[in-house]
């Protein structure tokens, strides 16, 4: 049971190890560690004010003090010449207890004034390391900006390439029916011209089909032409003819032979 928790720790771990790669952006990741880098050198230049402040307090402490000695010398130098003994021993007992301190103040200033060397060098260290940071950062952010654009322009090409290729096989099937389209007109007008397709409408016809249509409806006129003269009064009677014939002219031949014999 231990080793199939542990693979699916491993496991799960690996698909978040995953998930927030996917989130992270190394620029902003950057900036952030940027920020704390500032953040931690500040802390250090306050430190350095704060030692520097101590420092100074401990100076003047020490202007006090020796200020008091040079007064506490001049009381003993005046108790003695006038005769007090016992008053400048009084004065130089109370300089030597200030001598000792301003010995502790002494050793606290030269602490103090070490510690405060110390982190001011710290402190232009880390300056110099912030500033060669934010160099890196810049750049990194940079050539990371621009290997993402040039990525989006490749897969932008390589979609566009693909919706071309789809666009060209569009194009070729609408190509395809088309011309299947056209070559089916083609051979239905042929069929109709050549007579093997009827046309219901009548459009359709050949031209020999429409020359005796024509000539079937010259010869109908002409007969109903002939019946009504007939019909009128006075009209000379004349031979009818079956409906639909024509009557021939003699041959040429037979024209001459006739007229010979009349003559």
């Amino acid at each position: 049971m231990a080793g199939l928790f542990q693979r699916m720790k491993a496991i799960f771990s690996a698909k978040a190890d995953k998930a927030l790669d996917k989130l992270e952006d190394p620029r902003e990741t950057l900036d952030y560690s940027y920020t704390k880098q500032l953040e931690l050198l500040q802390q250090v230049r306050r430190g350095v004010a704060e030692v520097a402040t101590s420092r100074k307090r401990v100076e003047l402490q020490a202007g006090q003090l020796n200020a008091q000695l040079d007064k506490l010398q001049v009381a003993a130098k005046r108790a003695l010449e006038a005769g007090r003994e016992d008053l400048a021993r009084e004065a130089l007992t109370r300089k030597s207890g200030l001598q000792q301190q301003l010995a502790e103040l002494q050793t606290q200033h030269a602490a103090l004034q070490a510690e405060e060397e110390r982190l001011v060098r710290a402190s232009q260290q880390l300056q110099a390391r912030v500033d060669a940071f934010r160099t890196r950062k810049e750049t990194i952010k940079a050539t990371y900006t621009a290997a993402e654009a040039q990525t989006k322009i490749s897969e932008a090409f390589s979609g566009l390439g693909q919706e071309l290729g789809d666009v060209g096989q569009a194009i070729q099937r609408a190509e395809d029916k088309t011309a299947q389209l056209q070559a089916r007109a083609a051979a239905v007008d042929e069929l109709l011209a050549s007579g093997a397709l009827d046309d219901p409408t009548g459009l359709a016809k050949d031209d020999l089909t429409r020359e005796l249509d024509a000539l079937a409806s010259d010869a109908q006129v002409d007969n109903e032409l002939a019946a009504l003269k007939a019909s009128l009064p006075g009209a000379e009677p004349q031979g009818e003819l079956p409906a639909g014939t024509f009557e021939q002219p003699p041959a040429p031949g037979v024209q001459a032979e006739t007229g010979e014999n009349l003559r």
